[in-house]
């Protein structure tokens, strides 16, 4: 089949979706690939690198797009402009962030195209090959701690000096998803005191495997869910203490708990950092702004949208290890084919034949219209 490489046109955005090393793979198993001239630059990845691994490399847009086949990058197809190219003939994979933000995907599902985004992978073992989510988090996972150490007044590990004993610093993890286990494995390999918490009972044994101490959370009415003020009641001490908090508990299509704030904040020692993972859904602390540095009584506050782009080599080569996995599912004697017995190719599906098929999606939009 005919795959498409797009170059990324968000603020900051260096990663991309296909390497080099994973286009030689997609061309030793038969497939044309073009890429559009650039789109490696940001992860150090040359034009002619890829014309090295077989892959065409084209300026003109319409000649990357083509008349039919995948079209693959990060953050979707972008503006009208190369939206306005598409058909009913391309599959469109990427980042499309349909359920927070529905309005993005209708001007796609218009086009006719097949729309399948990465946001919505299913939790499954046969999924993981493909779960795109779970290595970006990853990545940001390790980049939060790292620019923490780089913000904190601390150095993290535990140091026996001439100049006498340096402390460790103190961290602690909100969320034990994949973002947060990273974390917590980093911040324990630099050497600091790390605490987790979580929810979910399961989550908190991870965290101590990883060699973190998890806070138990308190118990909810008739043993549910634990409301905020409850949660907040049990984690003040923790965050007061703390020389540097992630906030990493996001819930996939819907608003972000709000576990940290302003007052608890205020409670930390000047010097003392918070990196907020989840702020492009309103954030774990009430004091974070999207890409903005907040300093609240000497305490700053991060609230990076995208930290996956500072290590974009890593990142790319995860994401197009990812990708060659789903090319390969979608791949049917040459063409791609999105089959609806298969859960995770159908969990994916975002539009086709100019309607968007995804319940959830269409119940977010619904919601928007509504709401409007």
């Amino acid at each position: 089949m005919r795959i498409a490489v797009l170059r990324e046109r968000g603020d900051g955005e260096t990663r991309v979706s296909l390497t080099p090393e994973a286009v030689g793979t997609l061309v030793s198993d038969g497939h044309e690939v073009v890429v559009e001239a650039g789109a490696g630059d940001g992860a150090g990845m040359a034009d002619g690198d890829y014309r090295s691994a077989g892959a065409l490399v084209e300026s003109d847009m319409g000649s990357v797009v083509g008349d039919a086949g995948l079209v693959t990058s990060i953050g979707g197809p972008g503006g009208p402009s190369t939206i306005g190219l598409l058909g009913p003939g391309h599959v469109v994979i990427g980042l499309l962030d349909p359920v927070w933000r529905p309005e993005g995907v209708t001007g796609l599902a218009a086009t006719g195209a097949t729309a399948i985004s990465l946001d919505l992978v299913p939790r499954s073992t046969r999924a993981q090959a493909v779960d795109v989510l779970s290595s970006m988090a990853t990545v940001a996972g390790f980049q939060a701690v790292v620019l923490a150490a780089t913000r904190s007044y601390r150095m993290f590990p535990l140091l026996m000096t001439a100049a006498g004993t340096v402390p460790p610093a103190r961290v602690l993890v909100l969320g034990a998803g994949v973002a947060g286990l990273q974390a917590v494995a980093t911040a324990r390999r630099l050497g600091a005191i790390v605490e987790g918490f979580d929810i979910r009972s399961e989550a908190l044994e991870q965290i101590r495997s990883l060699g973190g101490r998890s806070i138990d959370p308190p118990v909810g009415a008739d043993g549910g869910v634990p409301d905020a003020v409850r949660i907040h009641e049990v984690l003040a001490p923790h965050v007061a203490d703390a020389d540097v908090v992630i906030g990493a508990a996001q819930i996939p299509g819907r608003q972000s708990p709000l576990l940290v704030t302003e007052a608890m904040v205020e409670t930390m020692r000047p010097g003392s950092v918070v990196v907020d993972l989840a702020v492009q859904r309103g954030g774990n602390c009430s004091v974070s702004r999207l890409d903005e540095d907040v300093v609240l009584g000497g305490v700053t506050v991060l609230g990076p949208s995208e930290l996956a782009t500072g290590t974009a080599v890593t990142a790319s080569r995860m994401f197009a290890t990812n990708l060659v996995n789903l090319v390969r599912m979608l791949d049917r004697d040459g063409e791609p084919f999105v089959d609806p017995d298969d859960e995770v190719l159908a969990g994916m599906l975002v539009a086709t034949g100019g309607e968007i098929v995804h319940p959830v999606v269409r119940d977010a939009l619904s919601r928007r219209e509504a709401n409007a």
